[in-house]
């Protein structure tokens, strides 16, 4: 009966053969000619070839009644891709398009060859169906070879799948161990790229040469293994695959608490790998490529096995590899592009063109599932997640890649459901033999401060009964309520960075240096953020005021209201009272009753108007154009008098004026703290530990063994002012610190987290509760922002002549203008002066008249 099947098949394929041969000899069918380039002496080039040539006779036995068939030319690249430089070049593909007119091109197994025919494809028009995915210098230009289609699978699908099971799993951080192939060091940066989007932490990056003896990569892990981080991502050869866990399980390192998730580039080479390779795998997951079982696969890999096997007895194929089966959907697509773009009519130089369109807009079903060419590269859907156990890779789920107007979506399938859980998965088996999920959970040993004062910030109390350390305060609340609001699990404990005494066992430099020797996983507390602490640990964003602020005692004078002008321009301002107000009188009095009257009457209209323009207050109503211009100007004046006044006055009743830097003055700042007033050049600095002796230094004043002023950073001045707020002022300087943070070491995961947790906190105003709860304030503790750039060692100045000069002379010579020009114009004045002229004139004729009589008698 079997024979009888063969017969069948044999004297069918006889007759399509004969069919099909007629048909050219009468030019019915259309030929097109194919090249490809392949290492033809070695395995995977003997089977991509039976792969090829197995696809375009499966497709033309099925459409038998096309009008076009493909004749194929192969061609040897011999391995070497310096021969390949001048062999397909020169000798090659040169002579396919030049001589054979090749319409495309199928090869390029290396990134070099992909490299070389991509270019040839460009300046002929030609498409290159590539193994590997040529290396553009231009990663911006998506167009830099566009005639270039991958064969391969897109890395993207691979990058995503791995993504996918990392957030599943919710791991934050990962090492990433990969070889030094061109496929390794291609994909590496996109997948570290990835995670850095998805906020995972790359503890290590690890690249072992495909060279590498046993007793490097021996070496090699013993230093991963002492990290603390036990996810490994990796991306190696299948060759290399013996080699490392060979030397994985030596260490111990394939125990419970390890995870080794591996891609397709080892993956999908399992089957082929020796079962003792297998069984040291044990608890390994991955992704591999996934295509589907069924009867067309199974005849595919017959007929490459028997090709295979009539060729070279000794050479056995057990099943086909993922890569294999993309080949044979591959070159079906191309057929099926050919028989489309034939019925275009278009022009040889236009055909490539009309060729390719037909190619990238193509979508199938193939062996291997759902087969497209989105941008030039395959996308094959779906990968499969395996769980190594004994010698077989056990299938636990799906990640399914589908690309929807050029944005990628991902879902994970187990049987037709969506996975977004790993809960949803099949049970794996971790290395070690565990069923138990790998816990996400992060354990941290935190070290915090010791303080004397300032325990509103970080409180550390030991309880002698419980012999428990309790640790309180605002810092600590800040970091609670942060870390408790990340989406993963973080247990912590905090260690309080003291000597057997139970004093803080070192300054907070070196509390910081304990984290980057490892001692700690973080600090909590007030850790003020430096660029020299930047340079072995990353803070997170501060969660306090920025800056150093001076603290000062309130000024008490009851003759502080004639500081603000000095002698000078009080004198001067009452001057130009009198003189204003006499100057309206004159040009008023003749026309205005109001400033009319008896002598003792017009002087105090003079001083009254004069002195209620102080306040705008004048009721007399001027009818002289001139007056009026004299007012204006002077109310201008008074305007700006009384302005700077004000503000002069509360300058000075908010804080007293002490010139830091004289002889006699002291400079108090925080015992222990960062040292910030090194950079501002004080003399005679004494130092303090709390807020109450702060306050006994300030009370008591530099001439009685105090100081004058306390500068500190914002926290600490805020804290002192939620106890002492009635009696002190605080100026806010140039913001020379950067606050307080948290600390952890360099490249940790948790900074990125807290920071964004604190913005939220700030946003929503829980730091300001806690603020509120810690320090007893009913308002904010952020210092006045006008005050911000006021200069900390002359607050407010007096205000002298000098600086209004030019405002009386603008004053004075208005007035003086407008008297003159009154004094000549005004009729009613000159008729004024003339009575009084001759009232004088009479009065002095009577009075010589009364001398002439006294004298004659």
């Amino acid at each position: 009966m079997e024979f009888d099947q063969r017969k069948k098949q044999a004297i069918l394929s006889i007759f399509l053969t004969s069919f099909s041969l007629v048909s050219v000899l009468y030019g019915e069918i259309e030929e097109t000619h194919v090249g490809l380039i392949l290492d033809m002496g070695s395995v995977e080039g003997k089977i991509v070839r039976s792969c090829i040539s197995a696809a375009f006779s499966d497709f033309y036995h099925l459409h038998n009644d096309y009008s076009t068939r493909v004749v194929l030319h192969s061609r040897d690249s011999k391995g070497d891709p310096l021969h390949a430089l001048s062999s397909v070049v020169t000798n090659t593909a040169l002579h396919l398009l030049e001589n054979i007119k090749v319409e495309a091109i199928i090869g390029a197994q290396t990134r070099v060859e992909a490299n070389l025919l991509a270019n040839l494809g460009e300046a002929a028009k030609v498409p290159i169906l590539s193994f590997s995915e040529p290396s553009s210098p231009l990663p911006l230009n998506d167009d830099r070879y566009a005639f270039s289609v991958g064969i391969a699978q897109d890395e993207t699908s691979q990058v995503m799948g791995i993504n996918a099971i990392i957030e599943a799993f919710k791991w934050k951080d990962v090492i990433l161990l990969y070889d030094n192939t061109e496929y390794g060091n291609y994909m590496i940066p996109t997948l570290a790229s990835s995670f850095q989007q998805k906020n995972v932490y790359i503890a290590h990056k690890s690249c072992i040469a495909i060279s590498s003896t046993n007793e490097q990569i021996f070496e090699e892990l013993q230093t991963l293994m002492k990290l603390k981080t036990k996810v490994f991502v990796v991306h190696i050869s299948h060759l290399l695959v013996p080699r490392l866990f060979s030397n994985v399980n030596k260490l111990g390192m394939m125990s419970e608490g390890y995870t080794w998730i591996l891609t397709s580039a080892s993956m999908n080479f399992l089957h082929f790998m020796d079962s003792n390779v297998i069984e040291s795998m044990q608890g390994v997951i991955g992704l591999k490529s996934y295509i589907p079982a069924s009867t067309r696969l199974q005849n595919l890999t017959s007929k490459v096995r028997n090709k295979l096997y009539m060729e070279d007895p000794n050479m056995k194929v057990s099943e086909l590899s993922a890569d294999k089966v993309w080949v044979y959907d591959a070159t079906w697509a191309l057929a099926e592009a050919i028989e489309r773009a034939s019925t275009k009519n278009s022009s040889r130089s236009k055909h490539g063109v009309v060729l390719l369109r037909e190619i990238l807009q193509r979508r199938f079903k193939g062996l291997s599932g759902e087969i497209q060419f989105p941008k030039g590269k395959l996308i094959s859907g779906t990968l499969e997640i395996v769980n190594v156990i004994g010698k077989e890779a056990r299938r636990v789920g799906f990640w399914f890649f589908e690309e929807k107007t050029e944005k990628a979506q991902s879902h994970m399938l187990n049987n037709g459901r969506n996975l977004l859980l790993s809960n949803h998965l099949k049970t794996i088996r971790w290395p070690g033999g565990s069923k138990r999920q790998l816990s996400s959970e992060i354990k941290l040993r935190i070290g915090v401060p010791v303080r004397v004062g300032f325990k509103e910030l970080v409180r550390v109390e030991h309880d002698l009964q419980t012999n428990r350390t309790n640790v309180t305060g605002f810092s600590i609340d800040v970091f609670k309520i942060a870390i408790s609001a990340l989406p993963y699990k973080v247990h912590y404990e905090f260690f309080p960075f003291e000597n057997e005494t139970g004093v803080m066992a070192g300054t907070y430099n070196d509390l910081v240096h304990q984290v980057y020797l490892k001692n700690y996983d973080a600090v909590v507390g007030d850790i003020t953020i430096t660029s020299n602490r930047s340079q072995y640990v990353d803070f997170t964003m501060p969660y306090t005021d920025l800056g150093v602020g001076v603290l000062v005692p309130n000024q008490k004078d009851m003759w502080i209201f004639l500081k603000p002008l000095s002698a000078y321009l009080w004198i001067t301002s009452a001057c130009f009272f009198i003189l204003t107000g006499f100057i309206v009188w004159v040009i008023e009095r003749p026309v205005n009753q109001e400033f009319q009257g008896t002598n003792l009457q017009q002087i105090g209209t003079i001083l009254w108007f004069s002195f209620s323009t102080l306040v705008f207050a004048q009721r007399e109503k001027i009818l002289s154009n001139w007056a009026k211009f004299v007012v204006i100007i002077w109310m201008f004046v008074v305007l700006i008098l009384t302005s700077n006044y004000t503000a002069t006055l509360a300058s000075m009743m908010t804080v007293k004026q002490i010139q830091m830097d004289s002889i006699g003055n002291y400079i108090g700042y925080q015992s222990g703290s960062l040292g910030v007033t090194v950079n501002l050049n004080f003399k005679g600095m004494k130092p303090y530990r709390s807020a109450e002796e702060y306050a006994d230094a300030l009370s008591k004043g530099s001439k009685h063994g105090g100081v004058s002023a306390i500068i500190d950073e914002l926290p600490y001045i805020n804290i002192f002012r939620a106890k002492y707020s009635s009696d002190y002022s605080i100026i806010k300087a140039k913001s020379i610190t950067n606050g307080l943070a948290f600390a952890f070491p360099k490249g940790s995961k948790l900074v990125e987290d807290l920071s964004t947790q604190i913005r939220h906190m700030r946003e929503e105003g829980q730091l300001l509760d806690l603020e509120k709860t810690w320090f007893h304030r009913k308002t904010s503790l952020m210092p006045d922002d006008s005050m911000e750039d006021n200069n900390m060692s002359s607050p407010s100045n007096t205000l002298g002549l000098y600086d209004f000069l030019g405002l009386f002379l603008v004053s004075g010579v208005s007035s003086a203008v407008a008297l003159f020009v009154f004094l000549i114009f005004s009729q009613t004045f000159r008729n004024l002066i003339k009575g009084q002229l001759q009232l004088i004139g009479g009065r002095l004729q009577r009075l010589r008249m009364f001398l002439s009589n006294v004298i004659s008698t």
